[in-house]
C-alpha cells in the first residue's frame, strides 16, 4: 500500500514540476511582451496537470486500439503545430525569396531564417488567422484572417534596430489594397498608369479598376501583418536626406557606397550572333533575366547602337550585371558594345513612374530626389509640398485625416500648420537596381511592417537546374544572409 500511495506521490510531484515550469513560461512571457493575454492558459495548464476536471484525454479509454493510436498522433501533431506557431509568431520565420530583387546577394530560390528577435517581435495586430498562413488559405485559398479585430502596433524590445546595410523582411506598405490579378504592379501604380495614359481623373481610375474585375480581378484590402512579405536592403533611416543622381544613391549629401551584389540592367550588342549558355552560365545570369531585343522594338532606334559594315544591326541582349560582371562582358571577344538602361519617364517598366505617384514630381527610378524620411517625433510644416510626399504616411500609416479646405491644413478636423510624426520610417532597395519594385515605386516602410532580419539560408534551388543537375545549390547551405 504505501508503494502505491508513492508512485502516485511521485507522479503528482511530476505533473506539479510540468506545471510549474509552464506557469513561469507564460508569466515570463507575459511580463517580457507587457500584455496579461499569456496568463490566460494557466488555468488550462492547472487542471491538465493537477486537477483534471476536463477530459483531455477521453480517448484512451477507447476499447478500439487503431482509434487510439491515430488520436494519440493528431494530439502530438496538434501539440507541435502550436508550439510552432508561437516560435514563429516570437522568434522565427521561414522566407523564400520569391524575385530577383537581391540578386545576387540573395538568389530566387533562396529559402531563408528570419530572426523576428534582431528588431524585436511584433505582436499580433490581426490575431485570429489560420496559424502559418500569411493572408491566404493553403490548398482552399480564401482569406486565412478575420479583420476584426485589429489590436494596436506594439512590438517587443528587440536585440537592436534597423541599421543602414541591413537586408530586411517586412509587410509590403502599399499592398493594403490589393487587384488580385495584378498584384504587380501595386494598386496604385495601376490607378495612376491608367490616370497618366487615359487623362482620367484618380476616382475614375480607381472605378475602372474595381469595375473590369476580369481584368484585375477582386480588389480587396488587408491589414498591416497580412501583407506580402518583402525583403530588401535598408539604405535610408529616419532623419535621413536621400537623393539618386544618375543610378548613384547619396545619403546626407554623402555617397553611399554600394554592396557587392549591386546590379543595374545592360543593353548588350555582340560582334555577330548570340552568346553562348556557357558564357552566361560563367556570368552568372539566369535565363529569366536574359532577354533578345527585337529587330522591330521601340527600343532598337534608341539605343544608338554602331552597324556592320553591311549596315545591319547584330543582335541586341538585355540583361543584369554587376560592376565585376560588367568588366567581363566588355573584355569577352563577342561583345561590341555595352550600354545602361536609362529611365524613361511615362514608362513603369523603365523606372518612370515613381513615388509619390504625382505629376507634379518629375523624378525617375535613376534621379531621385531629394527627399526627407520621417523620424519619429520630428515635425515637418503642414504645405502643398510635404502633402504630396507626406500625405500617405499621415492619412493611411499613422491613421489620421488630413484635408485641405480655403487654403488652410485640417487634421482630424482641427486647423493645424505643422504635423508631429509618431512613427520612425525606412528607405527600403533592392541589390539588383533597375529590377526591383521598391521604395523608388512606393515610399516609406514604416516600423510597424517591420518583420524581422534574415539569419541564414537553410536551403537553395536553382529555378533553372534539375534535381539530377544542379538544381539544389549546396555551397549556398547555411550562408548569412547579407
Amino acid at each position: 500500500m504505501e508503494i502505491k500511495d508513492n508512485s502516485r506521490f511521485k507522479a503528482s510531484l511530476g505533473r506539479w514540476a510540468r506545471f510549474i515550469v509552464w506557469t513561469l513560461v507564460f508569466g515570463l512571457l507575459a511580463l517580457w511582451t507587457r500584455s496579461w493575454w499569456w496568463l490566460l492558459p494557466v488555468p488550462l495548464a492547472f487542471d491538465l496537470f493537477i486537477t483534471r476536471w476536463l477530459p483531455w484525454y477521453f480517448w484512451r479509454k477507447w476499447k478500439n486500439k487503431t482509434l487510439r493510436t491515430l488520436m494519440d498522433w493528431v494530439d502530438a501533431i496538434v501539440f507541435a503545430l502550436v508550439a510552432v506557431y508561437f516560435v514563429f509568431l516570437l522568434f522565427f520565420q521561414n522566407y523564400q525569396i520569391p524575385s530577383s530583387s537581391l540578386e545576387k546577394s540573395l538568389l530566387v530560390g533562396d529559402f531563408l531564417i528570419v530572426n523576428k528577435a534582431s528588431y524585436g517581435p511584433r505582436m499580433p495586430m490581426t490575431p485570429l488567422s489560420f496559424p502559418l498562413a500569411q493572408h491566404t488559405m493553403p490548398l482552399v485559398g480564401g482569406k486565412s484572417y478575420i479583420e476584426k479585430p485589429q489590436w494596436p502596433y506594439r512590438r517587443i524590445a528587440g536585440l537592436g534596430r534597423v541599421q543602414r546595410g541591413d537586408i530586411v523582411v517586412f509587410n509590403f506598405p502599399t499592398g493594403d489594397t490589393v487587384a488580385l490579378n495584378m498584384q504587380n504592379p501595386d494598386y496604385y501604380s495601376i490607378c495612376y498608369s491608367l490616370m497618366q495614359e487615359r487623362q482620367m481623373s484618380r476616382a475614375q481610375a480607381a472605378e475602372y479598376v474595381h469595375g473590369h474585375p476580369e481584368i484585375f480581378g477582386q480588389i480587396i484590402w488587408r491589414p498591416v501583418d497580412r501583407r506580402e512579405n518583402y525583403v530588401k536592403r535598408c539604405v535610408g533611416l529616419p532623419g535621413d536626406s536621400l537623393q539618386i543622381i544618375d543610378n548613384q544613391v547619396y545619403v546626407n549629401g554623402k555617397a553611399l557606397q554600394d554592396a557587392p551584389g549591386v546590379q543595374y540592367n545592360y543593353f548588350v550588342q555582340t560582334r555577330g550572333g548570340q552568346i553562348s549558355e556557357k558564357q552566361f552560365e560563367q556570368w552568372g545570369i539566369s535565363r529569366d533575366d536574359r532577354l533578345i531585343l527585337a529587330e522591330n522594338s521601340a527600343l532598337t532606334p534608341l539605343l544608338g547602337f554602331t552597324r556592320d559594315e553591311g549596315g545591319r544591326r547584330q543582335v541586341i541582349y538585355h540583361f543584369p550585371a554587376t560592376a565585376e560582371v560588367l568588366e567581363r562582358i566588355r573584355r569577352a571577344s563577342n561583345i561590341q558594345e555595352v550600354k545602361i538602361e536609362k529611365a524613361q519617364i511615362g514608362d513603369y517598366s523603365l523606372g518612370g513612374y515613381v513615388f509619390p505617384l504625382d505629376e507634379r514630381v518629375s523624378w525617375t527610378r535613376d534621379d531621385f530626389g531629394p527627399l526627407w524620411i520621417p523620424a519619429k517625433g520630428a515635425t515637418i510644416e503642414l504645405n502643398g509640398q510635404n502633402e504630396i510626399l507626406y500625405g500617405r504616411a499621415i492619412r493611411t500609416y499613422e491613421g489620421h485625416s488630413l484635408e485641405q479646405r480655403d487654403g488652410q491644413y485640417f487634421l482630424d478636423g482641427e486647423p493645424a500648420t505643422t504635423y508631429t510624426f509618431s512613427m520612425d520610417y525606412y528607405w527600403m532597395m533592392g541589390d539588383n537596381r533597375h529590377n526591383s519594385a521598391d521604395s523608388r515605386y512606393w515610399g516609406f516602410v514604416p516600423e510597424d511592417h517591420i518583420v524581422g532580419r534574415p539569419m541564414l539560408v537553410w536551403l537553395s534551388l536553382n529555378k533553372d537546374k534539375t534535381w539530377l543537375h544542379g538544381k539544389i545549390r549546396w555551397n549556398r547551405f547555411f550562408k548569412k544572409a547579407r
